[in-house]
């Protein structure tokens, strides 16, 4: 089992890092033992477990159903060692969370702080793509992210719902107004997020049930470009309330139909949901609504 235990190691490096020489310094050891051990692995269970093309890997069929058991593995190995790491810094535990939005992120984290003083947090931002890699990697515990769809590896739980608001600039017609219709939209030139955002999606959501046109001048990939777009009367942006900072020369308004929501989930690992650090995360922050598994 120990030989196993290496070889399935080696897999799971190249695996992760996508090269055998990554996996070579991601391991700490050469790259002719990352090939042999793979190798070996393959000759012993008669599998092939990547497709090389040159210095390029992919994973097989065969070797993305392993990778989904050597990521929890070893991501629980790696749990191990950083809790044994905890102890020896004197915390009482570590937890790390990963978002794309950092204002509802950083609200949790600060209440994380107050909560639980002698745990190690670690609070960082990537795409949701990036988030739910990191996640299924066990290199963060928690995630909150506006899903659109439910992976069953996962354990979700609805944790905030927040309108989208619509930005203008300060001397847009929509700015002495508090709401405005959906339909107004229709008229407007509009900025908006990558098609991977989810704002994005909703909003266009909307206007498709409505039969609303989209006019898209600009595609942007931040927030904050949004802004400086709108400051610069390229067009109507939109950003979740929660992520509206009020800027000058910007005014935020509403729907008049609230239409437009979006929600944030609590998300972890299935196999991690009773942990006793990310279980009480889960009770803490329930809401009425039902969870999904």
């Amino acid at each position: 089992m120990y030989q196993y235990h290496k070889w399935l190691r080696s897999f799971h490096a190249v695996a992760k890092t996508g090269s055998f020489s990554l996996a070579a310094n991601y391991l700490n050891v050469g790259q002719p033992t990352i090939s042999e051990q793979v190798s070996a692995l393959e000759k012993r269970f008669s599998v092939e477990l990547f497709h090389r093309r040159g210095r390029f890997v992919e994973l097989s069929a065969a070797g993305v159903k392993l990778y989904e058991i050597t990521q929890g593995v070893f991501g629980q190995e790696d749990e191990a060692l950083q809790l044994l790491q905890s102890f020896s810094q004197r915390k009482h535990g570590m937890l790390r969370i990963g978002a794309v939005s950092p204002p509802i992120a950083m609200s949790l984290t600060y209440s994380l702080m107050q909560q639980y003083p002698n745990i190690d947090l670690e609070t960082s931002f990537t795409t949701e793509a990036e988030t739910l890699e990191r996640l299924y990697n066990f290199d963060i515990d928690v995630a909150i992210l506006a899903l659109s769809e439910f992976d069953h590896r996962l354990t979700t739980q609805l944790y905030r719902t927040y309108p989208i608001l619509g930005v203008v600039r300060d001397d847009h017609p929509w700015a002495t107004q508090a709401q405005v219709s959906i339909n107004e939209i229709s008229a407007q030139r509009v900025v908006l997020r990558e098609k991977a955002s989810r704002t994005r999606q909703l909003v266009e959501e909307a206007c498709h049930t409505r039969g609303i046109h989209l006019d898209c001048v600009m595609q942007l990939n931040s927030r904050e470009a949004i802004v400086h777009a709108v400051v610069q009367g390229i067009g109507v942006g939109f950003v979740s309330a929660v992520e509206y900072a009020e800027q000058p020369g910007t005014k935020a308004v509403s729907f008049i139909e609230n239409p437009l929501h979006i929600h944030y989930f609590l998300c972890c690992l299935g196999v991690r949901r009773n942990r006793p650090i990310i279980s009480d995360l889960f009770d803490s922050c329930a809401l009425p609504e039902t969870s999904h598994t």
